[in-house]
């Protein structure tokens, strides 16, 4: 991988050395005179370091610094030939990565700019791990929907929003019918199929603005944020008639599709949670009890 650093100094004989030296060690190289050259520079090209020097005409270094920490995630390495006036402190209040006095050997302003680039890429692996464990720790791994404990935080999160701004908040709960049979049936390798294509269907069916949660073994729960009762049962009848449609094959010449039953409700003015998800229950327990494959909503 080839890294970009961008050297920004006013001095032309400092600035071209170092960019004839760092280029012919297989870096890509840009230079500029100015720190609001080098902004505009960052506009226009990313770049992985900024090698600047601290005196330059206009904005100073250690401001640039400070505006590129603001707007762009990348490091900054800082120049002097002033030992006297700044420190390394200094220089890494305003975000700078690292600090080399001038003049200096080429071959150290190197195992510098090695060192950050180690450091950012750490950081970036870092980043991503921590990134794929929260993932994980809110996600459910069979259907990659949302896991219940991620749907008790978000409704909570939700009424509180629904308070603050006066917005309509709607619930489906869904329920796979006769599930167990199925699964006794085909065996559960077969059930987890139908689990992941339900978990695909439904988050295929949402709006951008609405969350799907694996809510508990074959059931399923979709928030609806600023949606009133109304629009929420059209988007629970389209999720019903799509999974009514999906075709599954538990054995060779097989064939069979799989219904679900939904229970749907709005949040009522100052209700808590709890009250919430039992009244869409009992929704659900009504369309179970009337016959299921069907959707039921209740004010």
């Amino acid at each position: 991988m080839v890294h970009t650093i961008l050297i920004v100094d006013d001095d032309n004989t400092v600035k071209d050395s170092v960019k004839e030296y760092l280029g012919l060690i297989s870096y890509q190289v840009n230079a500029v005179s100015s720190a609001e050259e080098a902004l505009k520079k960052l506009e226009a090209c990313p770049v992985d370091i900024v090698l600047t020097d601290i005196m330059m005409k206009g904005m100073d270094g250690l401001e640039l610094t400070r505006i590129i920490k603001e707007k762009y995630d990348l490091d900054v390495i800082v120049m002097t030939g002033y030992s006297a006036d700044y420190s390394y402190e200094e220089a890494v209040k305003t975000g700078a990565s690292d600090f080399i006095f001038k003049p200096f050997r080429f071959e150290e302003l190197n195992l510098r700019i090695k060192r950050v680039l180690r450091e950012a890429a750490f950081k970036r692996e870092r980043n991503e791990l921590l990134k794929e464990m929260e993932f994980l720790a809110i996600t459910d791994a069979l259907t990659n929907l949302y896991n219940s404990r991620q749907f008790f935080r978000q409704i909570k999160l939700e009424i509180e929003r629904n308070e603050r701004y006066q917005h309509h908040l709607s619930l489906l709960i869904l329920d796979i019918d006769y599930f167990k049979t199925y699964n006794d049936s085909w065996g559960h390798l077969e059930g987890d199929k139908v689990l992941m294509a339900i978990g695909r269907i439904i988050n295929d069916c949402m709006r951008s603005m609405d969350t799907a949660y694996r809510y508990g073994g074959e059931e399923f729960a979709v928030l609806l944020p600023e949606t009133d009762i109304k629009k929420a049962c059209v988007v629970g009848h389209r999720i019903k008639e799509h999974i009514s449609r999906e075709i599954f094959e538990p054995a060779i010449g097989v064939k069979r599709s799989i219904t679900i039953s939904i229970g749907a409700s709005q949040l009522r003015p100052g209700e808590d949670f709890t009250s919430f998800i039992h009244r869409t229950d009992q929704a659900l327990y009504l369309s179970k009890k009337n016959g299921r494959d069907r959707l039921t909503c209740v004010s």
